[in-house]
Parts: C-alpha cells; sequence; structure tokens
C-alpha cells in the first residue's frame, strides 16, 4: 500500500509543474464593473491580467460584485478599481475598504475609477490624490516618463505615442503625489472636446500616473486605460504590471 502511495505521489511530481505546488506570491482582487463608457474592455483586461497573473505567480480575484467588499479583504495584497470607482460601493462596502486600507492594505486605480462625484466620498478622492475635471476626446498623443525608477515605467520609452483620454486633473485636497508618466500637451489638443464643454490645459504639469502612500498603505494610480484595445497592448500591460507589483509588494523601485 505504501508503495503504490510513494508511486503515485511520483507520477503526480512528474506530471505536475514545480508551480502547482507552490503558493502564489500573493492575491489580487481586481473589481471591474460595466458602465455606459467602459464595458468592452472587461473580457480583454479579465483574459491578459489572468495571463499576468500566471506569468507572475499571483492570485487573480475579478469580479464585477461589490459584496466581495464585505469580506476580509486583509487576504489581498493589493486591490485594483478597474475602471470602476468607488461610488460603486455601498457605505459598509466603504466602510471595510477604509478598515483595509487603515490596517496596511494597498490600492490601484485604473482611467475611469478616479472619477467620482464631487463630496460623494471625499476619503477616496484623497486616495486617488487627484479630483477628476474633464477630459478632451480620446488623442494621440506623446505620453513622458517622468520617474524612470518605478517598476510601471520599466521597458517604457521616454517619450511615449499613446491615444488616450488625457483626463485634468486637480487636487481640492492638498495631496501630494509622486508622478510616474506625464503627457506633453503640445503633441495634442488639449482643447478639442464636445460643443457646449470646455477643456483648458494643465501645463508643464500635467501627470497620467502617479503613487503615494494613504493611511497606512500603497496607492497606484494610472489615469490610462480607456480603449479596450489597449489591454492587448504589451507596453501597457507592462506599466499596468508594474503598478500592482509595486502596490502589492512596495518592491522594485530603483535608487
Amino acid at each position: 500500500m505504501r508503495r503504490a502511495l510513494r508511486a503515485l505521489l511520483v507520477l503526480l511530481a512528474l506530471l505536475c509543474p514545480a508551480s502547482a505546488w507552490a503558493d502564489p506570491q500573493y492575491r489580487l482582487l481586481v473589481l471591474a464593473i460595466a458602465n455606459k463608457y467602459h464595458y468592452e474592455y472587461i473580457p480583454i483586461a479579465r483574459d491578459s491580467l489572468e495571463h499576468l497573473a500566471r506569468i507572475h505567480d499571483f492570485d487573480l480575484t475579478f469580479t464585477n460584485d461589490p459584496t466581495k467588499f464585505e469580506g476580509d479583504l486583509r487576504q489581498y495584497a493589493a486591490v485594483m478599481f478597474l475602471n470602476t470607482p468607488g461610488e460603486e460601493l455601498n457605505a459598509a462596502q466603504r466602510q471595510n475598504f477604509e478598515r483595509y486600507m487603515q490596517g496596511g492594505g494597498n490600492a490601484i486605480v485604473v482611467h475611469r475609477a478616479l472619477i467620482m462625484p464631487p463630496d460623494n466620498w471625499p476619503w477616496y478622492e484623497k486616495l486617488v490624490g487627484r479630483s477628476f475635471v474633464i477630459h478632451p476626446m480620446l488623442q494621440t498623443g506623446v505620453v513622458t516618463t517622468v520617474d524612470p525608477r518605478f517598476p510601471a515605467t520599466f521597458g517604457l520609452p521616454q517619450r511615449w505615442i499613446w491615444s488616450d483620454e488625457f483626463y485634468v486633473t486637480s487636487n481640492p485636497h492638498g495631496v501630494r503625489i509622486e508622478t510616474v508618466l506625464g503627457v506633453d500637451e503640445t503633441s495634442y489638443d488639449p482643447t478639442r472636446i464636445w460643443p457646449g464643454q470646455v477643456a483648458r490645459p494643465m501645463g508643464k504639469d500635467h501627470p497620467v500616473a502617479w503613487f503615494h502612500r494613504y493611511e497606512k498603505g500603497r496607492v497606484f494610480v494610472t489615469t490610462l486605460g480607456h480603449n479596450g484595445e489597449a489591454y492587448r497592448d504589451p507596453q501597457y500591460l507592462s506599466h499596468l504590471m508594474g503598478g500592482i507589483y509595486w502596490a502589492a509588494t512596495g518592491l522594485g523601485q530603483g535608487r
């Protein structure tokens, strides 16, 4: 009997890769809820993030269910709001997420997840670090690497041609952020917007990705990621993976 059991274990070891026996490095929760302007990205992003999870050996929970925020969030090294703002959470879920961050949890905020109605949840606005003002029409522009030592810029050129909605933001809460990527406003028209709306340039200091610390945790924010096809782009995924890696582990920053 023992010989048969040993033989079975040897056979399983030969058939299964070593990674199947190992615990993942960390767990990531991704909240992605479809909305009027962002829905086609979801299956693409899910497939790409699952692929990244397999490559980089982390566990991924991808959901459109905000009740996940009613459970024990401490099991996750980081929580990602993927084109899904905090207004999707009810009062109890918000409270639980606040406790998670106060206990050392970490967050990743992607594109539309920045956009919150004014005074809807000031705590979340401070977590993001900037408040959404408006965005011009989607255009091709030049994204610039501001912090080449941060993991979300590794593999990106100093000047990167990218097409997106280059969000205009403000800082009503006086939050200090560390800019990772900026956008060169001379490379597109920051005033090009729909009739009846007005968009003004931000000038030389126009961050489109940043990081900072909030409560007892780490926060990575990228305003890029409007187009669903972005989630198939190797450079964009490298940018996103760098932010995930830093938020989840706190590692990778050059000195």
